[in-house]
C-alpha cells in the first residue's frame, strides 16, 4: 500500500535537525517546569528552584539534542 511505503521511507529518514531542535526545546520547557516545581516543593524556596531550573535547562537541552541525533545514526530494524 502507498501509505505504508511513505511511512516506511519516513522512518528511515529520521527527524531533521530543525525538528530535533524544536522537539528539544519543547521537551526542555516541560522538563524544566517540572524541575522547578519539584525543587520548590523540596526546598520551599522559589528563588533556589528557579536557579536550579535555569541551569539545567541549558545542560539538558544540549544533552537531549545530542542523544536524539545519536539515535538517528543507529540503524534499527
Amino acid at each position: 500500500m502507498l501509505v505504508d511505503k511513505i511511512y516506511a521511507s519516513k522512518l528511515k529518514e529520521g527527524d531533521s535537525h530543525r525538528k530535533s531542535v524544536v522537539k528539544s526545546i519543547s521537551w526542555r520547557v516541560l522538563g524544566t517546569l517540572d524541575t522547578i516545581v519539584i525543587s520548590w516543593i523540596l526546598t520551599g524556596k522559589l528563588t533556589l528552584a528557579l536557579s536550579i531550573g535555569s541551569i539545567e535547562i541549558f545542560t539538558k537541552l544540549f544533552l537531549y539534542y545530542a542523544h536524539e541525533r545519536f539515535w538517528n545514526i543507529i540503524k534499527w530494524k
